[in-house]
């Protein structure tokens, strides 16, 4: 966490030196100071895990965009469709999240998704149902859930 303390410092101070405290100028200092703090590698544990972590949340983010318009698009073209291939239906998925914040992004993201939507978690916690626009299989939608989103999640808050 302090790298990216680091990280932000360096950034604000490239905006304070070019004059422009607009928010793509503040990117272009954070991918400065980004290089400039990987070029030094420290080599201590944290730096490794800070840039880890980037690596991880810009997986994470890619896979999730890519997901939202593959899932958009097909909730698209099935409304137009004169015969949709809506089968709806809400499936308990066993879910490996353990704190609040790993659960509560967890529905959130698959939320998020059109043609999803997480509607609650049981008691115990351990299982997370979800309304899905297109269950075919339920197993493969757990699937898809668990080595999809849930994975990616979990790689990066953990």
């Amino acid at each position: 966490m302090q790298l990216f303390a680091v990280n932000f410092l360096i950034s604000l101070l490239w905006a304070l030196l070019t004059g422009s405290l607009s928010v793509g100028n503040l990117f272009v200092g954070f991918l400065l100071g980004y290089l400039a703090l990987f070029l030094m590698d420290p080599h201590d544990n944290e730096a490794n895990s800070y840039f880890k972590k980037t690596k991880l949340f810009l997986s994470f983010m890619l896979y999730f965009f890519k997901e939202l318009i593959v899932s958009s698009a097909k909730v698209a073209v099935d409304v137009v469709k004169p015969n949709p291939l809506v089968r709806p239906g809400i499936v308990g998925v066993p879910i490996d999240a353990e704190t609040d914040l790993e659960i509560t992004l967890l529905a959130n993201v698959i939320s998020l998704t059109p043609g999803t939507l997480s509607l609650e978690i049981s008691k115990d916690r351990k299982i997370l149902y979800v309304h899905g626009m297109y269950v075919m299989n339920p197993d493969d939608f757990r699937k898809e859930i668990k080595d999809g989103l849930e994975r990616r999640l979990l790689e990066l808050l953990r």
